[in-house]
């Protein structure tokens, strides 16, 4: 989740600017199998989406932690979604947006929830949906979770995968969306079905008026439904990056050619709900990653963390949190009643004290 500190080598400047920001995700998946194999995290599917990933050498800690931090709010988030539909007996659709080498299809499939799982949709360039494909198709472990081997279908030249429950599709997210989105999900999603969105530092690259499109495609195609709607999207990505901590990290991205066009209308995180509110979200919230690490994780699991490795770099792990931030937010129509149930009370839950944990 943080900008290499490295100076780049002149032939990689020469790389177009979807090649770096595919490369951002290179470095996600490093970070995230790094965390696991230090035991931050569990993820018994990662390896099998990092070429070489028995010879991939840890991060720091600082990198670690950060990931986990991430991790936890996503999977939290995520979990407190689908525990909401389960108490109401209802499935939901998932869309990973800019999906990269995300494991969280495998690990809903394989959890608690996968019952709740109707559909699960991954949206990434065609460079990285071919490389997941290929991965998928050469890993017992990944392809098992699909289905048999009858029910899984490479399409597309092999851009594509499809199967009972998943699917990876090319497309380019900064196109527009009416264009592009019908021909590939109108026959995969329903809109009479609960729908959550999920952006991984996926808008902070686009711009802020094709981002805000996007949002609004996905609203208007979840507005055709005769059942209460309910449309939830999640984003975590930086932001605040006005001040010198964040001229920083403009910098190191910008010498790897990665720019942050998205970053721009968010300034503070009193600005970050605006993105869900200006397309008439019911309820949206925002924290940064600091916040959740402070508030939001308890003292137990703290100490867990503290105990894996030792970090030397407080301050430093402060200031990058302070510049990440998920954003969450739950479009409601159809029914006065479901602004007051417990849509209204999704988010991150306060830690109180040790002795009060789940409180």
């Amino acid at each position: 989740m943080l900008p290499p500190r490295t100076i780049l080598q002149g032939r990689e400047r020469t790389q177009d600017a979807d090649a770096a920001i595919r490369q951002t995700d290179t470095d996600a998946a490093l970070a995230r199998l790094s965390a696991v194999r230090k035991g931050y995290l569990t993820d018994p599917f990662i390896a099998h989406l990092v070429p070489r990933a028995q010879l991939q050498s840890p991060r720091p800690p600082l990198i670690n932690i950060g990931t986990y931090v991430r991790s936890h709010s996503i999977d939290h988030l995520t979990g407190e979604w689908m525990e909401i539909l389960k108490r109401e007996h209802r499935q939901c659709q998932i869309v990973s947006l800019g999906s990269g080498s995300d494991t969280r299809f495998w690990r809903i499939a394989t959890g608690p929830y996968k019952d709740q799982l109707r559909v699960y949709v991954e949206l990434d360039f065609p460079e990285v949906t071919t490389k997941k494909a290929m991965s998928i198709r050469k890993s017992r472990e990944l392809s098992a979770v699909l289905g048999p081997p009858e029910a899984i279908a490479v399409a597309q030249g092999g851009t594509a995968l499809h199967s009972p429950k998943y699917h990876l599709l090319p497309c380019d997210l900064r196109k527009l969306p009416s264009e592009v989105l019908p021909s590939l999900l109108g026959k995969i999603l329903s809109p009479n079905l609960p729908a959550l969105l999920l952006f991984e530092c996926v808008l902070v690259y686009m711009s802020p008026e094709a981002s805000s499109t996007l949002i609004q495609w996905f609203v208007d195609y979840f507005s055709h439904s005769s059942d209460p709607r309910i449309l939830g999207a999640l984003v975590y990505e930086m932001f605040a990056l006005q001040d010198s901590f964040g001229q920083v990290m403009v910098k190191n991205l910008r010498s790897r050619n990665v720019s942050l066009p998205g970053a721009v209308p968010y300034g503070t995180p009193q600005s970050l709900p605006e993105r869900f509110t200006r397309h008439n979200f019911t309820i949206s919230k925002a924290q940064t990653l600091r916040e959740i690490r402070e508030k939001h994780i308890s003292q137990s699991e703290v100490e867990r963390i503290s105990a894996l490795e030792m970090l030397d770099e407080v301050e430093e792990l402060n200031l990058v949190l302070e510049h990440y931030a998920i954003t969450w937010g739950v479009k409601l129509d159809g029914s006065s009643e479901l602004s007051n149930s417990s849509w209204a009370k999704w988010g991150m839950k306060s830690i109180v004290n040790v002795s009060n944990e789940c409180e």
